[in-house]
């Protein structure tokens, strides 16, 4: 697979009828292992691994509701009340991280109301942090380990 600007981790990859299924650690189960599927588990397992966020308050293809439509978000974090603070939106590294990827991850946002929203296609990372009071968001050089959360 592709390197990625992301630490090195050691992924469980089967084949099975011909395709590579990758395990996901938080869904604890194999998926097909797709570019933006590699995204998603390299950046989890860095999430988990060098920034120590605390695997079971991150969730997977997390189910949200907009308008009438049911969604998913590619990851969701929690905080120790169960309440998601921030959502992370993966895109494949061929996938430019554009307008159209921020427009996105803003709509979920609209049903979820989350302080932290991140966007990676692997490469690149963008980290941004809604101040709701100030009516305000700002963007990080680098995403923050869980304790500066």
């Amino acid at each position: 697979m592709l390197d990625l600007n992301l630490p090195p981790v050691t992924l469980k990859i089967k084949k099975q009828a011909g395709k590579n299924y990758v395990f996901d650690r938080l869904r604890k189960q194999f998926v097909r292992l797709t570019p933006e599927e590699y995204v998603r588990q390299r950046f989890v397992s860095f999430l988990i691994e060098y920034k120590q966020y605390p695997e079971g308050l991150l969730s997977n293809e997390a189910n949200i509701e907009l308008g009438n439509v049911n969604r998913r978000c590619d990851t969701v974090l929690y905080d120790k009340f169960l309440q998601p603070q921030m959502i992370i939106e993966y895109k494949s590294s061929k996938v430019p991280l554009d307008q159209s990827v921020f427009d996105q991850i803003g709509r979920y946002n609209m049903s979820l109301q989350v302080p932290w929203l991140v966007i990676s296609n692997g490469l690149q990372h963008y980290c941004c942090f809604i101040d709701k009071k100030k009516g305000e968001y700002s963007f990080l050089k680098e995403i923050p380990g869980y304790e500066e959360l």
